[in-house]
């Protein structure tokens, strides 16, 4: 079957210079952008019935620039002010920009690896003395906590938000040739939305090992799998599928 119309699973992208825009034209398709899952705060109330005090630590850990809003968030609800003292160990240099809109930037000591948290770790193995607070979802990957460990690293986990599946009955009589995956919440989402769901001559794309294996779990034909030695992105992977079965 021809592909016309992919649908991907994430917010549409803010740049009109993204990757998928191009790709659309190119291959003369259409690219739909819906988000499967959405984030919910966790509310102060339940946040001090876990009992983590942020005064008690001397370093926060970011993941993400979602992790930054909620923990800023909590801090405000709560009252709380971060001491300029407070070190931040960030995933990735974006991240690490990203406090900017919470902090006066060059006055604060903070530190970013290159994407990689295991990068990031090596970079927290040097400042084993401070004592860490890594603001997380309560779905997260489960090697954040594990190489914490293995360093030896004195951390507390702060489930500050939840991803949870967004609504999508408004897309039940919408077909579409290709759906695109980014995270195993989205498979989640789309069985959670419509649990008699048949695959058929959908195909579905998945991006990362841990959605690749959501997909399998599930149940459904894994057609497109991103990154692989040829295409290091989505858009390349879904280019070669095209090009070579999406024509017929």
């Amino acid at each position: 079957m021809k592909i016309k119309r992919i649908l991907v699973s994430q917010p549409k992208p803010a740049s009109t210079k993204s990757p998928y825009f191009e790709f659309a034209e190119r291959n003369n398709v259409k690219v739909d952008f819906r988000p499967f899952i959405q984030v919910e705060g966790v509310s102060a109330k339940e946040f001090r019935q876990t009992r983590v005090n942020i005064l008690d630590y001397t370093a926060v850990v970011f993941t993400s620039r979602t992790a930054i809003d909620h923990f800023f968030r909590i801090s405000e609800e709560m009252r709380i002010t971060v001491p300029e003292t407070m070190k931040y160990f960030c995933v990735s240099e974006a991240t690490a920009f990203y406090l900017q809109k919470y902090i006066v930037y060059r006055k604060r000591k903070i530190f970013y690896g290159d994407g990689k948290f295991q990068d990031l770790v090596e970079i927290i193995k040097k400042h084993l003395d401070e004592k860490y607070l890594v603001p997380l979802s309560h779905i997260h990957k489960p090697e954040i906590p594990e190489l914490l460990d293995k360093v030896k690293a004195n951390y507390t986990k702060a489930i500050l938000y939840r991803t949870i599946s967004s609504d999508l009955s408004d897309l039940k009589d919408v077909n579409y040739d290709v759906l695109v995956f980014y995270s195993p919440s989205g498979i989640k989402s789309l069985l959670q939305n419509f649990p008699e769901f048949e695959q058929n001559d959908t195909r579905i794309a998945s991006f990362g090992t841990s959605t690749a294996n959501a997909v399998k779990e599930a149940g459904l034909r894994l057609d497109i799998q991103a990154p692989n030695p040829q295409a290091p992105s989505m858009t390349m992977a879904l280019e070669q599928y095209i090009k070579k079965n999406g024509k017929k």
